[in-house]
């Protein structure tokens, strides 16, 4: 929806059938947000979502080339729209984000692009929230639904002598394909799912060595064992005491995948479902088993810090790579936006999500803050039910 369709106070006309005179605004136009906004006008309620990007999905534009959903094709699906079969069972990353324009299309959601919200705050007469956003805007609606994104700002850890490094250095978020990386040394930093399949299309796109630093070795799972899709187990997982999914996963994971200590990835000593407890969630292997026992990626201690040309490990170690690409994460980067209202946890995450909403900021929703082991997408589907059928009783 363009500029000139919004009224005088920066907001979106109701469509027919939709009349309250204040919106549930959605802030974050990615599978989350979209979500929320289709269950809320299911509902019938009104809901206009603001992506500051000139497209949904634009997390998802930016990800790397030979990026699929670890997520089964059906138990990805938002509210309302199956993905269509000719996706396969593993999705891919431009069939996502066709996917996000045809869910925004199909269910005529109000979507306002180019709009970046810095703050939101409960409105002056006490009921409902204003947020300020680009371009001087001042809207005002009866609730806020905050789906800004887990991956929202690369975060890239402050190693000492970091700036004077004479290789190239990028996060993960900057890396499409390894075509800039033929016939190079390269170092990736972190083994979660993203380091692991950037290292191995480093390995299948030419690079002359590749190696990864590991803080921490990971669980590794098969993405599907005898047709059975890993995320089937993490749906059940969340069903199931954490002592006995561990013991489980621990049985399973020594049936299907290899003992890589003897390679430099010994199996953790913490149990699967518990790591993920505390927000690390399994990788899930497409090609790094077969790469580490190969040789063709080298699991290396984790990055200490740089001295010129040099990476000195935790080990001791100097290594002189071409490149250095950092997996190490994202910041959720809240605070600036609601970081005042006392709804933040110590890590920066909002401490309720889904259908709850802050004790103190009743009205305040937040949605996509969490890595789940059952699938990030279909925990946003069923967060959007559970916000929708809150706001629709009025809550």
């Amino acid at each position: 929806m363009s500029d000139s369709a919004r009224t005088a106070d920066g907001s979106v006309p109701a469509p027919l059938g939709l009349t309250e005179d204040r919106p549930v605004y959605v802030v974050g136009g990615g599978p989350g947000g979209l979500a929320v906004a289709a269950s809320l006008r299911e509902r019938g309620v009104r809901a206009v979502v603001l992506e500051k990007s000139v497209d949904v999905g634009a997390s998802w534009r930016r990800h790397y080339d030979r990026l699929h959903l670890h997520t089964i094709r059906r138990w990805s699906a938002l509210p309302g729209l199956a993905m269509p079969r000719r996706f396969g069972r593993w999705v891919a990353r431009d069939d996502m984000v066709r996917y996000l324009e045809k869910y925004a299309e199909h269910h005529e959601l109000e979507v306002v692009t180019g709009v970046e919200v810095s703050r939101i705050d409960r409105a002056p007469d006490g009921t409902g929230w204003q947020l300020t956003a680009s371009g001087g805007r001042v809207l005002t609606g009866r609730a806020v639904v905050v789906a800004t994104g887990f991956n929202h700002t690369p975060r890239l850890p402050d190693w000492s002598g970091r700036d004077g490094f004479t290789g190239d250095l990028v996060h993960a978020a900057e890396y499409r394909d390894a075509a800039p990386y033929a016939g190079k040394d390269v170092l990736v930093v972190g083994i979660g799912n993203t380091g692991a399949e950037i290292a191995v299309d480093l390995v299948e796109g030419g690079a002359s060595r590749v190696r990864i630093a590991v803080r921490t070795a990971p669980h590794i799972v098969r993405r599907s064992t005898a047709g059975w899709p890993a995320q089937a187990n993490g749906v059940l997982a969340r069903r199931l005491p954490v002592r006995l999914v561990d013991r489980a996963a621990g049985a399973m994971t020594r049936f299907a995948v290899p003992d890589l200590t003897a390679h430099g990835l010994p199996r953790p000593d913490i149990g699967l479902y518990s790591r993920a407890r505390q927000g690390a969630i399994p990788v899930q292997d497409v090609g790094l088993i077969d790469a580490v026992k190969s040789g063709r990626v080298v699991p290396v201690a984790a990055v200490e810090s740089f001295d010129g040309d040099a990476v000195v490990l935790a080990d001791g170690e100097r290594i002189t790579p071409d490149a250095v690409i950092a997996a190490t994460g994202y910041r959720q980067a809240l605070e600036g936006l609601v970081g005042h209202l006392d709804v933040l946890d110590s890590r920066g995450r909002p401490v309720v999500h889904g259908g709850r909403t802050p004790r103190q900021a009743p009205g305040l929703y937040f949605t996509g803050f969490t890595n789940p082991i059952s699938g990030m997408l279909r925990e946003l589907a069923l967060d959007a039910g559970k916000i929708a059928k809150r706001l629709a009783l009025g809550k």
